[in-house]
């Protein structure tokens, strides 16, 4: 699937999606991997470095601050959904950490894989991830009956951290990749976690769609008011090479112009399905 595929199905229909789409992080071939690392470039190794570090922060972070939307389930159904993205929020970060142990040759349980991550970061990534989730989570906790909460939290993590920070990374990376015919094994990987990740997205739009809809003097004062304050950190966070420790992107053959102008793209016709176009901001 790709970002303009993603369909607006209700929780029982992502369910049985999730039933079929099961794949095993412990099964994807890294042998050419395995061959390639030591052989490629240094600018590329640093680039596959910083990649790895943002995504082993985000899955951990998003990992453990999801449980709050579980427990503000709306539906027998969307509870069911909703834990099946937990679980392959752990599988995806068990993929990354397995990277690191048998391609980077650096082994090490998650936890550490994790905090050498977090030395890698930018203050930008930081605030979204360490900051503004952990507070969104910790009120959704705090108030799971109140869908102002449940709106700005999925506003969050689905419209912002999935969709538009992470289909964004995915298709440079990827592409990258493919084009160089570098880390196959890693593609693979990634791209299982692609199909899961807008599966997700398919659930928050039609989350924020429905409460657009049914609660039109609530729900899209929340996206906004989520939006607005998370929209520069995301800004700094598309241009990395303008960030300390950030990778050089002339490595991808990009412009961290391109990169935002395919986020905005993206987060413009997700916003404009659920019924609060980005103009209105």
């Amino acid at each position: 699937m790709t970002d303009d595929e993603i369909q607006l199905n209700d929780p029982q229909t992502l369910y049985r999606r999730w039933e079929a789409a099961q794949w095993n992080p412990f099964e994807i071939d890294l042998s050419r991997d395995q061959d390639q690392w030591s052989r490629m470039e240094e600018r590329d190794r640093a680039l596959i470095h910083w990649v790895l570090a943002s995504l082993m922060v985000a899955e951990e972070r998003i990992t453990t601050k999801f449980s709050g939307l579980v427990g503000a389930h709306g539906s027998e159904e969307e509870a069911s959904f909703l834990a099946t993205q937990q679980v392959d929020e752990a599988r995806h970060m068990q993929f990354y950490a397995r990277f690191q142990d048998e391609v980077i040759a650096d082994p090490g349980k998650v936890a550490e894989h994790v905090a050498r991550s977090r030395e890698q970061i930018s203050p930008a990534f930081r605030q979204i991830f360490d900051v503004e989730l952990v507070q969104a989570h910790e009120q959704l906790v705090a108030n799971p009956g109140d869908l102002a909460t449940k709106v700005r939290f999925v506003t969050l993590y689905h419209l912002i951290l999935e969709s538009t920070l992470g289909l964004t990374t995915f298709r440079f990376v990827t592409d990258y990749l493919k084009s160089h015919e570098m880390l196959p094994g890693f593609v693979d990987g990634y791209s299982k976690i692609h199909h899961d990740e807008t599966r997700h997205i398919g659930y928050g739009v039609w989350f924020l769609r429905k409460s657009v809809r049914e609660e039109p003097g609530l729900a899209p004062g929340a996206i906004r008011e989520m939006l607005r304050r998370l929209l520069p950190s995301v800004a700094q966070s598309l241009a990395p090479s303008e960030e300390p420790g950030g990778p050089d992107l002339d490595a991808l053959g990009v412009s961290g112009e391109e990169i935002r102008d395919f986020a905005l793209g993206g987060l413009t016709r997700r916003l404009e399905i659920i019924g609060v176009p980005l103009t209105s901001l």
